[in-house]
């Protein structure tokens, strides 16, 4: 049995991710209480219930500071059961959330008592950093819309699936501030910036105009071999804990043509070395 354990400060997504996996076939129930997780994966793992081989639950601050201090216990425990168990955490930025919530006019769940929505926010963040910390996934979701969520979600569990590694290639602009959900961040503003040349500036490094300004450079190479061959090492070690996820990241000035040059290039060479679980994002694109 595959479980997925969805959480994440409320206003991130963790609605948006539950559809996601609901519509790719998984058994979803939101909202669980921590402490009924066992009972609940037991009871689907009995022979009156043999339909449900994969399953995803929301779980959220509401069940308290006592049953999430508890919370490495009880994951434990399930995956004693033999149980595939996975935690995807979203976040985002505090400015986005509030946004969110008052655009929305929601009630955080931990104001409904009178506390201002600032500090539920960040009763909320301290409670959850228990699941935080044992994420597999954590997905920040401060520029990222209901569609591009929904489809990453999907794409990147079912890369993983039982098989192993799934793997994100990212692209983003470090003017817009570098992603806090990367397991690599790598710095490619040394290279020449395509930018710079007026019959390029409006176009992407995935446009071939600006392929072939970048490959003509050796040292663009030079980056691209030692980003390929650093990877090529240490991706198998992240493979032997067990890790389902890793993301990493490729940054430039603007996000526009050299970070997704790279970032292009670098996942078309894993894709044919290692088959389909390498994806693609470029962050500033979407």
């Amino acid at each position: 049995m595959r479980l997925i354990i969805v959480s994440g400060l409320s206003g991130s997504g963790k609605t948006v991710a539950l559809h996601a996996l609901e519509d790719a076939g998984y058994y979803c129930v939101d909202n669980l209480h921590l402490g009924l997780l066992t009972a609940f994966v037991r009871q689907l793992m009995t022979p009156k219930m043999p339909l449900y081989e994969t399953a995803a639950v929301g779980i959220d601050a509401r069940s308290g500071i006592e049953e999430l201090d508890h919370f490495g216990e009880i994951i434990e425990e399930i995956r004693g059961l033999g149980v595939n168990l996975q935690i995807i955490f979203l976040r985002a930025d505090e400015e986005v959330l509030l946004r969110r919530f008052s655009e929305t006019r929601r009630k955080h769940p931990l104001a409904r008592r009178g506390v201002p929505l600032m500090e539920a926010i960040s009763l909320e963040r301290s409670l959850l950093s228990r699941i935080a910390v044992r994420a597999d996934l954590t997905v920040d979701t401060t520029r990222t819309n209901v569609h591009q969520l929904t489809h990453l979600i999907r794409d990147r569990v079912e890369q993983a699936g039982d098989q192993g590694l799934s793997l994100l290639f990212q692209s983003f602009g470090f003017k817009h501030g570098a992603p806090v959900d990367s397991d690599f961040v790598f710095d490619v503003r040394c290279l020449p910036n395509p930018y710079w040349e007026p019959m390029l500036r409006n176009l992407t490094g995935q446009d071939e105009a600006v392929v072939s300004f970048l490959a003509q450079y050796e040292v663009v190479d030079r980056m691209f071999e030692s980003l390929r061959d650093f990877l090529a090492h240490w991706i198998p070690w992240f493979e032997r804990e067990h890790r389902s996820y890793l993301t990493v990241s490729l940054g430039c000035t603007g996000g526009q043509h050299r970070s997704v040059y790279l970032t292009e290039r670098l996942a078309r060479h894993f894709r044919e070395s290692r088959g389909t679980d390498v994806s693609t994002r470029h962050r500033e694109l979407s």
